[in-house]
């Protein structure tokens, strides 16, 4: 496998940061011994720091994000390309998708105009990271002016792997090639099916000229090894650009034809960037104590934004008044009433700055941008919209804005909306369990002096920034990651306590 790269001579203001992700799901000590952690580890190190690398030498964050899934798409230890699971009818259907965004008001340099592509029902494409790529980036060549085909987002089936391997050359390979024996031992498992439907089975079905299968397919530990879910990476380059790309081989025994929260935008995966007002410091304090005195400082973030917009809207929207339950206007929404009604009265948008709140006069403007990356129940990420509803905190809340590792946190960590919607099903059939990834950056000219925060894990860490070589520091991105369930494989870069940054694996809460 062999990438070509474009870098720029220059490096701009940000250091570059990435985060990967393996897979969520039911995952324990008793199912993870050392030997099969330290494979996952070796595994994830190696990506993480080569996809560094290229981060550091200029390589653009989508580049940067398509190659370190490219690498995960090989590793049959992961549930993607050459590891794949296995649908209940027996077959391969992966999926795949990529999206950027930036802290640059300009944009990102590449796959701006379309800023989101997916594909599904790939079958025989070695990576299918690469042809998502390659479909999102149809469109920058004519500058989005090149017709209706051209800014199409989801694509799917054979005439798409076609014209992936006739026009963009990406590389073909037989069905043969994405099996391995540990994932057709979880098909044969989880349809009940007797010894006679084996893996030897299988490949004696093919005739004596078909390509040899995987060596390095060791199922030594077929009974151990769990599925791991989704793959994926968050980039952010030097220039402040965002890029996420995700991979998947889907839920073990699907109904053929299934389309996935990956190739889904806003249920698997998202990027977003905007301009939001930043409160200066002491009002912004003088506003977090009064939050904590009065208790709203405890409620949970979903909570907490209902109780802002009480601000503006009065009573009606505060959850602690349940004596003044909601009345519809017009007894039925206005879509399903007859005809117009005169009684009808639009409300204010509980986001509007009125100029008499003081404590939240705006002093100046900055720039955010969000990337994120799910892994787990894709069925529970589709039906919340979860990795877009996270964004959707971070963006329409405040001021103060909730930051990205609390958001995260809300719909995918411990008792979360993605938990949550399970319902009485948790803990019985798998549903509701997954994590999320993400980088956020923030550019703002008047930063306040001192230490930053720096996010990993859901929690926040006070650390100093790392020592860099010029008098001016370069900005930096925060990572975040949470989950819900017993694991997540997961691996990012940390500042020790001397600020230098060092790579490292999780897959549970607290260190393996």
């Amino acid at each position: 496998m062999t990438f070509t790269f474009t870098q720029p001579s220059t490096l701009g203001p940000f250091k570059p940061t990435l985060i990967l992700h393996g897979g969520a799901g039911s995952l324990s000590r008793a199912n993870l011994p050392p030997d099969l952690y330290a494979r996952y580890r070796t595994s994830l190190i190696r990506y993480l720091t080569v996809t560094r690398d290229l981060l550091n030498s200029g390589t653009s964050a989508l580049d940067a994000a398509c190659h370190a899934v490219a690498l995960l798409e090989d590793d049959p230890l992961f549930n993607c390309g050459r590891g794949s699971v296995f649908t209940e009818s027996g077959t391969i259907e992966m999926e795949a998708s990529v999206m950027v965004s930036s802290v640059d008001p300009a944009g990102p340099p590449a796959g701006g105009i379309k800023r989101a592509a997916a594909v599904s029902l790939i079958k025989n494409t070695r990576h299918p990271i690469l042809l998502a790529k390659e479909v999102l980036l149809e469109a920058d060549k004519d500058g989005g002016l090149g017709g209706t085909s051209t800014m199409h987002c989801q694509l799917s089936g054979r005439e798409l792997e076609e014209w992936g391997w006739r026009e963009r050359a990406l590389e073909k390979k037989p069905d043969r090639w994405f099996w391995t024996k540990k994932r057709w031992e979880e098909h044969r498992r989880g349809l009940h099916h007797d010894d006679t439907y084996s893996f030897n089975n299988l490949v004696a079905s093919l005739d004596a000229y078909s390509e040899s299968p995987f060596e390095d397919d060791d199922d030594s530990e077929v009974d151990e090894i769990p599925s791991q879910g989704t793959v994926g990476a968050v980039c952010m380059d030097s220039w402040g650009n965002l890029a996420v790309a995700t991979s998947t081989g889907g839920l073990t025994n699907k109904k053929a034809g299934r389309i996935g929260d990956t190739p889904t935008i806003g249920a698997g995966f998202w990027a977003e960037a905007w301009e939001e007002e930043s409160v200066n410091v002491p009002q912004l304090r003088q506003r977090e104590s009064s939050r904590r005195t009065s208790g709203l400082g405890k409620l949970p973030v979903l909570d907490q934004i209902l109780s802002q917009a009480n601000e503006s809207l009065g009573s009606c929207l505060n959850p602690s008044q349940p004596e003044h339950p909601y009345q519809p206007l017009n007894g039925a929404p206005p879509a399903y009433s007859p005809s117009a009604s005169a009684s009808y009265q639009p409300y204010p948008s509980p986001l509007v700055r009125h100029p008499s709140s003081s404590s939240t006069q705006p002093i100046r403007k900055r720039r955010r941008a969000v990337a994120m990356s799910g892994t787990g129940n894709g069925d529970s990420f589709l039906r919340l919209n979860a990795v877009r509803t996270v964004a959707a905190l971070c963006r329409l809340s405040g001021p103060p804005s909730v930051s990205l590792a609390d958001a995260v946190r809300t719909v995918t960590g411990p008792n979360g909306e993605l938990q949550r919607s399970a319902g009485d099903r948790w803990g019985r059939t798998g549903e509701g369990q997954g994590g999320i990834i993400g980088i956020e950056v923030i550019d703002e000219e008047q930063e306040e002096e001192g230490p930053q925060p720096w996010v990993a894990d859901g929690f926040k860490k006070q650390t100093t920034e790392g020592k860099m070589p010029s008098s001016k520091k370069k900005k930096r991105g925060h990572v975040v990651s949470d989950f819900n369930c017993g694991g997540l494989f997961r691996a990012y870069y940390e500042l020790d306590e001397s600020g230098v940054e060092m790579p490292k694996v999780m897959v549970f809460h607290e260190e393996y």
